[in-house]
């Protein structure tokens, strides 16, 4: 990349920090990000909603930063979160009542991160943590620019058991490695659907209820032959495997997990360090 020094600057922004070749540069609004931002850490007073990130995403930044607006209905003003993380771009969001909308040198020095993609997480960014923090972890620490938006798993092993079994995270159930039949613990972003989980064949697994859907159909997957639980999806993303290890809480279980002392209103993780230990 070029010296950032060299670089140009477009009128409205403000370079406030460079390490190597990359920028740390505020502005009001993500439509002032353009192509002079290429590989910048972009932080802006604005909304952080899908249409605003699909702009922002075409002038491709190492990072972009900007305000949650209360997170609102459907939680629009956050949902390009998501959009740039299948991108492979970075995104945090400032809690709106920290900051002056529409002043980026002021979500940089007063901002609270109050959400983040996976991506920044991977960058160091955690929720609760002073902007300026943040923005100088997405600075230094090199974000997965490998990141497939066709990547059907993103897999994750978040725990070895002694006895060489693993629980491993992936966003569904559907897309089992051969190495999980009969021997892994899946907690997955789906729902319990069972078709896929009977051809996953797992020691055991962890899925999100959906909403459970009429006829408690989302649990269909609780009565194949495997010791298996659901998480309230009140209490994880769905279609995040590793928000339903670490945030989830068990809303149903079959008799097979619960011979293994998996319980209703259990944290997932817990329930998922059962089902590995169990025989």
């Amino acid at each position: 990349m070029s010296d950032p020094a060299q670089r140009p600057v477009s009128e409205g922004h403000l370079v406030e920090e460079t390490i190597g070749d990359v920028r740390l540069v505020s502005m009001t609004s993500a439509y002032y990000v353009d192509e002079t931002n290429r590989g910048d850490v972009a932080v802006n007073a604005s909304f952080i909603g899908v249409w605003p990130a699909r702009f922002m995403a075409e002038h491709r930044p190492r990072a972009l930063i900007g305000v949650d607006c209360g997170i609102g209905k459907d939680g629009a003003g956050i949902a390009g979160l998501w959009y740039l993380e299948a991108l492979g771009i970075p995104g945090v969001a400032a809690a709106v009542a920290d900051v002056e909308l529409l002043n980026g040198a002021d979500v940089l020095r007063n901002g609270i991160v109050s959400r983040r993609n996976d991506l920044a997480a991977d960058c160091g960014v955690e929720e609760g943590m002073p902007m300026i923090e943040a923005a100088g972890a997405l600075m230094v620490n090199t974000p997965n620019l490998d990141v497939d938006p066709h990547d059907r798993g993103r897999r994750t092993v978040v725990a070895e058991h002694p006895s060489g079994r693993n629980v491993v995270c992936t966003h569904s159930i559907a897309f089992p490695l051969p190495e999980d039949r009969n021997h892994n613990v899946l907690c997955t972003g789906g729902f319990a659907g069972a078709p896929n989980i009977i051809k996953a064949s797992p020691y055991g697994f962890i899925c999100s209820d959906g909403g459970r859907g009429r006829d408690d159909s989302g649990l269909d997957g609780l009565k194949a032959e495997f010791p298996g639980a659901v998480v309230d999806v009140q209490t994880a993303r769905m279609g995040d495997g590793l928000s339903t290890y670490h945030e989830g809480i068990i809303s149903a279980r079959n008799e097979l997990a619960a011979a293994r002392g998996v319980e209703i209103g259990q944290a997932a993780k817990e329930a998922a360090w059962l089902m590995v230990s169990g025989e």
